[in-house]
């Protein structure tokens, strides 16, 4: 190791003069000795990942144990190019047919059931310049009576700024002649293989994660999957440039966009549900109907994830949840419903 004169701790560099390897006591070996891996963990990543540009040549209308469509080491980056819940590609051609048709699989080596495969949404760039929605509210999110005086439910376009990062209705309605939005990009649908061998439906969503519709899967959050079967077979789809909650219409502004993740393994993490965080919160995902259901798995979660890593006792945790948990809404069109447990990271006790 050297110092450069005048550096702080930020500034220490490696010169290693053998090629380094992962062993399984977690050291590396340098120059001047072994290192603890986790020490210089977040120094080596940069020289050892790759980054994999993923050209899609066929979709997946269900998330399961697919043939892989590209292989990758764990920590790598992938960037690949979606196409939209219909199948559109940027250019207007019809690619696939819907739902929500995924890029993918993608095999991490090394990842086992057991795992959990981290996923950091590095980025979304929108790559077309329209988008799309329903035109009238979804009819199970509305009285039973009030749905027969509902619009029809028409396939309404979007114009995309991609320069100004705005989106507005094209044509616009009365009333909404100044409706503008700010692009706020999502992923709408992306998981792993579920267990036993399932293929399920890009509609629906489970344990393994699938069409979620959380506004919170967005760049600068990382989301974890149970692993369920070898290489987790990472799926990614269904992208939109904006969403409420809810996605109440049955859509979000539905687009293409090119999205950038990173996929690591981390090993026997044992999770049951997805869960995530971003700068200011940890989540849990619950995904099930009916709604309290959904509610129960994300709560349950919660409760394990606080009382595991974070290790605190039941009645701590149950303090804690009982006063500071937020409850976000998911997808509460499809066949299964998500729910969202989150907690401010500032009143988490230090792991």
């Amino acid at each position: 190791m050297e110092k450069p004169a005048g550096g702080g701790a930020r500034a220490w560099s490696f010169r290693i003069r053998y090629s380094f390897s992962r062993s399984r006591s977690h050291f590396v070996r340098l120059g001047l000795g072994r290192v603890p891996l986790a020490e210089i963990a977040p120094l080596l990543y940069p020289f050892c990942m790759t980054t994999h540009r993923f050209i899609a040549t066929k979709w997946h209308n269900t998330l399961g144990t697919h043939p892989p469509a590209i292989t990758i080491a764990s920590g790598d980056i992938v960037i690949t190019e979606t196409i939209d819940a219909h199948g559109i590609d940027k250019d207007g051609k019809e690619r696939a047919p819907e739902p929500n048709p995924m890029n993918g699989p993608i095999f991490v080596t090394g990842a086992e059931p057991g795992d959990a495969l981290r996923v950091e949404i590095l980025r979304m760039t929108p790559i077309r310049a329209t988008g799309w929605t329903r035109g009238a509210l979804a009819a199970n999110v509305v009285d039973p009576e009030f749905v027969r005086g509902l619009p029809p439910r028409d396939k309404i376009s979007w114009r995309i700024d991609r320069q100004g990062l705005t989106t507005a209705l094209d044509p616009a309605v009365p009333g909404l002649e100044d409706f503008v939005l700010p692009l706020e990009p999502m992923i709408g649908c992306f998981g792993v293989a579920p267990a036993i061998g399932q293929a399920l439906s890009t509609d629906t969503s489970a344990e393994n994660g699938g069409n979620m519709d959380y506004r919170g899967f967005c760049p600068g959050a990382t989301v974890w999957f149970p692993v369920a079967a070898p290489g987790a077979l990472f799926f990614l789809g269904d992208c939109h440039a904006a969403q409420g909650d809810g996605e109440i219409v049955g859509t979000g502004i539905e687009t293409c966009f090119e999205v950038e993740v990173r996929l690591t393994v981390e090993k026997s993490r044992n999770l049951t549900w997805p869960r995530g965080e971003n700068a200011t919160d940890i989540f849990s995902v619950g995904n099930a109907r009916p709604l309290d259901q959904a509610l129960q798995h994300a709560t349950t979660d919660m409760f394990n994830w606080l009382t595991g890593e974070f290790g605190l006792s039941p009645a701590a945790a149950s303090h804690l949840m009982g006063q500071v948990v937020r409850y976000d809404v998911g997808n509460v069109f499809d066949p299964a419903y998500t729910m969202v447990c989150r907690i401010e990271k500032k009143w988490l006790p230090k792991r």
